[in-house]
């Protein structure tokens, strides 16, 4: 059984009443998209599909800017609403449940956020909150990528969290609602694993492309990269 919840230097995430818990990968993605967007204009972001509300605090942490978490659910609505309450970030952060293809705001956001679902109905659960959060049976990735080039500035930013065999599709799809990959990074879990999620930045305008890889642990412990990525985030790094 999962922990009830994740202790965070200046955060904590409870996570009891959402499907999908805190895991590495998640966190590595939100300490790595707030290290990008450091020393840019950022003052609104969307969080699609919330959850614990994770991303949000974590990009929170780092820049100073308005957040606005959407999720589909009403249990991880609930829970990232008290995530958000009991953290040092409240008054910056509004959690709204609500299906994000059926939203009728207009308001532009300068970052937008996501870890979308992976599955694609594969490998169903018999939890159909799980589901829901694990599956694309509500969002496809085209869906997405609509509201994404709705909601999106001119001069802003799209990160995403992926399955590493997804991510050269969805590239290819982003193309078409014109949005342009900035930088792609394949993570690892050891120098001796696969490629098995990739995280892919990208803006409005067609530039030079920075691809490179992360292993998550060397040598039996953290690698330096993850260390200097989660070390702000982490109890014991």
């Amino acid at each position: 059984m999962s922990n009830s919840y994740f202790q965070f230097k200046k955060f904590t995430v409870h996570q009891q009443k959402a499907a999908m818990k805190v895991c590495t990968d998640a966190c590595l993605f939100g300490a790595w998209v707030a290290a990008r967007m450091q020393g840019r204009k950022v003052e609104r972001v969307l969080d699609i599909g919330t959850g614990t509300g994770l991303l949000s605090l974590m990009i929170a942490q780092k820049i100073n800017a308005e957040i606005t978490a959407v999720e589909i659910e009403e249990a991880a609505t609930e829970q990232a609403e008290e995530n958000f309450k009991l953290s040092p970030y409240a008054k910056r952060l509004t959690v709204v449940q609500d299906d994000i293809r059926k939203s009728i705001t207009r308001r532009c956001f300068d970052l937008i956020i996501t870890n979308p679902p992976f599955y694609n109905n594969d490998l169903k659960s018999e939890d159909q909150h799980r589901n829901v959060a694990m599956h694309s049976i509500d969002l496809s990735f085209d869906e997405l990528l609509s509201q994404v080039n709705r909601l999106l500035q001119a001069h802003s930013f799209f990160a995403v969290l992926l399955p590493f065999f997804k991510s050269k599709d969805f590239i290819l799809s982003a193309e078409k609602h014109k949005l342009f990959l900035l930088e792609q990074i394949h993570v690892r879990q050891t120098e001796q694993h696969g490629y098995f999620r990739s995280m892919l930045l990208f803006s409005r305008s067609i530039s030079a492309q920075v691809q490179s890889e992360l292993v998550i642990k060397k040598d039996n412990a953290y690698s330096e990269e993850f260390v200097r990525l989660l070390k702000d985030y982490y109890l014991y790094l």
